[in-house]
This record gives C-alpha cells, structure tokens and sequence, in this order.
C-alpha cells in the first residue's frame, strides 16, 4: 500500500494532510479556525467563570473549560471545511465514488470495481451491509453506468438467490445521489439483513469475486481511500 494512502498515516499525520489540503482551496482556514477559538474560548471563559467557585480550583476550570469549548468549535468548523474541500476534489475523478464509500463506519465492506468498463470509464463498486449488497456505479455516460450495473447485478444474483440487492448511481443527474450525500443515502436503505446473513453473503460473494478476477481499473486519477481521514473529516 501507499504510504499517501491516509489508513497508513498516524492520527497525526492524518490531520497535518487534512489541513494543507484544505488550505489548498480554503486558504484563509488558519485565520478563520484561530478567530473561532478565540471566540468561543472567551465567551466560554466568561461563562466558566460566573459559575459559583473561588480559589485556584475556579481558575484551573475556568481555563481548562475555555479551551476545552474554543478547540471543540475549531475542530467542528474545520471538519465541515475539510468535508466540503474533499469532496469538492473527488467529484469527476475516476473512482471518487469509491473514495466517498471508504466513509462508511465499521460493518460496512467496501469493494472496489467489482464492475469496470475501461474505454467509457464506468466503474461499479460494492457495498455489504444491513440493507444486504448496495452495487454504486459512476461514470460518464448513464446509460453506460446503468448498462454496467444491470449486468453486474445479474452476476451477483447468481450466487446471492434471495439476498437483496441495490442498485445506486453516484452523479448529479436526475436519479443520481451527489458525493457528499452518497454514504448517508446507504445508510439510509435500512437494514434488510441481519449479522449471520451479511456472513453469509460475504462468504458466497467470494465465488463471485474468484471468477471476476483482476479487472484493470480505467487510467486516471483515482483517489485513495478516505478511510483513514473520516475521523478527523467527523470532527473526532
């Protein structure tokens, strides 16, 4: 793997790269993200401090409390920036479907083209969940990523029997979910499945990938996973 991919950065790191790439876009971030603390951090003060208390005890909360509210204002304006600036360099690149999936919380599985047509740049990744098996296509020709995802669906279909299956489309055309809200438009189908039957359909989408094999992802560039930044794109 990478070592830019963001899953092998520390916590650390993964805040350092969040940070300059969203300077990139938002340039005046440092100064606004240093407005919003001072703010916040003396108004919490003056509320800290009116509180009942004396002595040494009052000060060390007052303090404490004051920075306490000032870094947790900062951090939350500096997720949402940073949010709305990766998503912003995802949209129109080659596998920014996949990218924004990676976001998904623990008990999701995210495969990468499990569905590829090279020439159109059409791509169909995977998701397995409690709505089951969620197929997202992305692409530049709909009709291509529609094509792509019914053919897609019938070999998987062929393993799964009854298991359900969605499909998506990642855009913003008519019918199609935009990046920033594609990983909450999955949540949102429900659970249809339960935890044994998720492990089961994991381990019968194994024959499935066997026969796909490799299939050469279409040039360009493709993001890397954004799993190793979700927490800090959540505030967290």
């Amino acid at each position: 793997m990478s070592q830019t991919d963001p899953s092998n950065m520390s916590r650390r790191q993964q805040m350092v790269e969040t940070y300059k790439l969203t300077k990139q876009s938002d340039p005046k971030i440092g100064l606004l993200l240093a407005a919003i603390f001072v703010v916040v951090a003396a108004v919490a003060g003056v509320i800290f401090w009116l509180l009942p208390g004396e002595g040494i005890f009052s000060w060390i909360f007052t303090v404490v409390g004051a920075l306490l509210a000032g870094t947790f204002a900062a951090l939350l304006v500096f997720s949402r920036r940073a949010q709305k600036v990766m998503y912003s360099r995802l949209e129109g690149q080659v596998g920014g479907g996949y990218a924004a999936l990676t976001m998904l919380r623990r008990g999701w599985t995210v495969t990468q083209a499990v569905g590829v047509e090279p020439r159109s740049q059409t791509l169909v990744h995977r998701v397995v969940g409690p709505p089951g098996v969620v197929l997202v296509g992305e692409g530049t020709s709909p009709s291509k990523v529609r094509s792509l995802l019914a053919s897609t669906k019938r070999n998987h279909s062929r393993v799964l029997a009854d298991a359900p299956i969605t499909t998506v489309i990642a855009g913003n055309g008519d019918d199609e979910v935009p990046l920033p809200q594609l990983t909450k438009h999955v949540t949102k189908i429900g659970r249809k499945v339960a935890g044994p039957e998720i492990t089961d359909i994991l381990n019968r989408l194994k024959a499935v990938d066997a026969t796909r094999g490799t299939m050469p992802i279409p040039k360009g560039p493709v993001p890397t996973s954004m799993k190793g930044m979700r927490g800090n794109l959540r505030g967290r």
